[in-house]
């Protein structure tokens, strides 16, 4: 990998790592009864939609985990992730992951990781860990399928089952 790559590589993975664990909040979470009670009231009061902005509206978690996910985001984190993110709460270039998954809905992170320049741009969490982390998410064009494994791997690294 020459260098210019590498460095754009290296600010991507830091960029979206910062934007999904650099929340130090509290859980942005709700339930889908509430998001539906709050669809309408989120446009005129500017509240930010704790699914994000992008297609994920409805993801499917499995239960019990997708080992094979687990392991196809273990390792989409290892060459896309790991340079900025550790799975601890730790900060290297990015947020550590530890307690993502409680802190964001499913839907949240696969948008943030999959449309991470419109969620930059229109979400207002996602813009409000931009002014904490001071790194920008990076895209790193992840396939679906990458981007479902990287939540599984994120889930087991949260301790669900």
């Amino acid at each position: 990998m020459n260098h210019k790559r590498f460095i754009s590589f290296f600010l991507l993975v830091a960029a979206v790592a910062g934007m999904v664990a650099c929340n130090s909040g509290g859980d942005t979470k709700t339930t889908d009864a509430s998001n539906a009670n709050n669809a309408g009231s989120n446009a005129a009061t500017n509240a930010p939609n704790p699914k994000g902005i992008g297609p994920h509206q409805n993801v499917q978690l499995t239960h019990p985990l997708d080992e094979t996910m687990v392991t196809a985001g273990k390792n989409v984190y290892e060459v896309k992730c790991a340079s900025c993110h550790k799975t601890t709460d730790e900060k290297l270039v990015g947020p550590g992951w530890k307690g993502v998954t409680d802190r964001r809905t499913p839907e949240w992170i696969m948008n943030f990781v999959t449309n991470v320049e419109e969620m930059i741009e229109k979400d207002p969490e996602a813009q409000k860990m931009l002014e904490e982390c001071l790194v920008r998410m990076p895209n790193q064009n992840l396939s679906e399928a990458d981007a479902r494994a990287t939540l599984e791997f994120m889930r087991k690294n949260d301790g669900k089952n």
